[in-house]
């Protein structure tokens, strides 16, 4: 059983899964796992028909597959998808969906009386909610964060623990930030004293705006911006241990991978994906769609464009120039 999950009947999880039920829609279903360790009330999926037979000979409640299934299913329950790992995706959620306790603020947590605290939230233990902290309905405040003054969090968010939002930020709705993470600290910014050599800190008053379903990955670190303000748009989802500088703007349903780090004032475009290790430098700028490899890097105030275009190295180059340079490369090593 899925931890935290809640039961529910199959009809209603197929309902939110988007998929539609062969079989009986009043069994119980009480969470998703593989098929070598579903259990009675659980849940699996089958892309490859190489594993259906797997599947239906496993203790799962239902499986979710398409509809090349349901000629072999022998009466087993099918919820019937084109896309089943996205429809078992769906389903985890809808079976996580209101299993919270309702609202609950722990002894030992810290809540000053300014603060504004919707319905159901809950606060663990040795949390910290400054004053005019706004806290929307149903979200979870993990062990040991700190929620700073001013701060805005929406609706069914999930801050897990040791989290610090600093002071201003403000998340969207059903937001997911992993423990450790760092929102709105003060970006890397100086100015040299040409006499002296000594650096003086530019100022850091910006701020950090997270929109809906955005998720952060545990360590990860998001400065604020120096004078305006970093944004991450909607459905971004970020690796853990990523550092993302001031200034930023991270478009919708952008992916970045483990330990990429951006510098200050980087523009990335809806739909982009960044593979681990990536780096970029200050004032670049990645255009919709396009896809960099692992450890690729992209010099200051470049610009990679080509929608679904895939680039690689560094710096970075279209991976089949990058791959054919790479080959040059090797036979010149031969002839040595």
């Amino acid at each position: 059983m899925t931890e935290g999950a809640m039961k529910r009947t199959l009809q209603q999880v197929a309902d939110a899964a988007g998929a539609r039920l062969l079989g009986d829609g009043n069994i119980p279903v009480s969470g998703v796992a593989s098929i070598e360790s579903a259990g009675p009330g659980d849940l699996v999926f089958v892309e490859d028909e190489k594993f259906l037979r797997s599947a239906l000979d496993s203790r799962a409640a239902a499986i979710i597959a398409t509809e090349s299934a349901a000629k072999l299913a022998n009466g087993r329950p099918l919820l019937i998808s084109d896309h089943p790992k996205l429809a078992f995706a769906r389903a985890a959620r809808a079976l996580r969906a209101n299993s919270e306790h309702l609202g609950h603020i722990h002894s030992t947590a810290v809540v000053h009386p300014a603060a504004v605290l919707g319905r159901h939230v809950f606060i663990d233990e040795r949390a910290v909610i400054h004053e005019a902290a706004q806290i929307g309905d149903e979200t979870h405040i993990g062990p040991g964060s700190v929620i700073g003054e001013n701060v805005t969090i929406g609706r069914h968010c999930a801050i897990l623990p040791n989290v610090t939002i600093y002071p201003g930020s403000t998340l969207g709705d059903r937001v997911i930030v992993h423990a450790g993470a760092v929102l709105g600290s003060d970006g890397f910014g100086y100015v040299r004293d040409g006499t002296t050599g000594r650096y003086e800190k530019f100022p850091q008053v910006g701020r950090l705006v997270i929109e809906d379903d955005v998720e952060i990955g545990a360590n990860t670190t998001i400065d604020r911006g120096a004078l305006d303000e970093t944004r991450i748009r909607r459905g971004a989802k970020i690796d853990n241990l990523v550092h993302i500088g001031h200034n930023c703007q991270i478009g919708e349903n952008v992916i970045i991978a483990a330990q990429t780090g951006l510098s200050g004032s980087i523009v990335i475009e809806n739909g982009v994906v960044l593979g681990g290790q990536v780096g970029i430098g200050e004032h670049a700028r990645i255009e919709e769609g396009v896809m960099l490899g692992g450890q690729g890097g992209v010099l200051p105030h470049k610009v990679l464009r080509g929608k679904g275009v895939a680039f690689w190295g560094t710096p970075a180059q279209p991976l089949r120039t990058y791959l054919k340079q790479l080959a040059t490369l090797a036979r010149i090593a031969k002839k040595d």
